[in-house]
């Protein structure tokens, strides 16, 4: 099993920039990719990005091309998402999440993994 802890998360502006980290643990060697999603109240958790671990190809949603920065550092088992140009509807709950298995990572079932989440708010 891997151990995620999210950080970073905060209240910003309209046009601001935040950075979210996401420190891995644990079973770190069988990630094969790791993803960012949100979840907005009374919605449904999505996808934002993923990258794979050992290759660093990176994946966005297309609402957040762009403006979303999806990065990885292996050696210190960090997940990182620059977060520039935040729109209103950017706010949510932004889960880290690992997946051993390969393909195109877009849904929350191809995910064994997953922190407690970490709080953007957006304000107009």
């Amino acid at each position: 099993q891997v151990q995620l802890v999210e950080s970073g998360g905060g209240l910003v502006q309209a046009g601001g920039s935040l950075r979210l980290s996401c420190a891995a643990s644990g079973r770190t060697l069988s990630i094969y990719a790791m993803a960012w999603f949100r979840q907005a109240p009374g919605k449904e958790r999505e996808f934002v990005a993923f990258i794979t671990w050992s290759g660093g190809s990176t994946y966005y949603v297309d609402s957040v091309k762009g403006r979303f920065t999806i990065s990885r550092d292996s050696a210190k088992n960090t997940l990182s998402l620059q977060m520039n140009a935040l729109k209103p509807e950017d706010t949510a709950v932004y889960y880290c999440a690992a997946a051993s298995g390969g393909g195109y990572l877009s849904r929350v079932q191809q995910y064994e993994s997953w922190g407690q989440g970490t709080q953007v708010t957006v304000s107009s």
